[in-house]
């Protein structure tokens, strides 16, 4: 089960105005021996990182994992945003044991 605060860490970023502009943040990784940029808004790389922690793992080696996952036609940076979402569902998800 994953950890609700963790859940709440990702979704404690600040949230802009429709004043503020959203940038994203560009990283270069090494995935494979290949080096490659990724390029995502802040929310992501905070959900990113805090989902690597609970996981054990380094950005880098959760950044791979997703792009193995990805079909070849999709972008890296996408498929990291749907990783994110897909993630979060789950965890809203009650455990089979609290839907009784």
């Amino acid at each position: 089960m994953i950890n609700s605060v963790l859940t709440a860490a990702c979704r404690a970023h600040r949230k802009t105005t429709p004043a503020e502009s959203i940038v994203l943040q560009k990283h270069s990784v090494t995935i494979r021996g290949h080096r490659t940029s990724i390029s995502l808004e802040d929310e992501f790389w905070d959900c990113l990182g805090a989902i690597a922690a609970h996981r054990n793992q380094t950005m880098a080696a959760l950044i791979a994992e997703i792009d193995e996952g990805r079909s070849p036609r999709d972008n890296l940076s996408s498929a990291a945003r749907v990783f994110v979402l897909r993630w979060h569902q789950s965890a809203d998800r009650p455990a089979r044991s609290e839907q009784a």
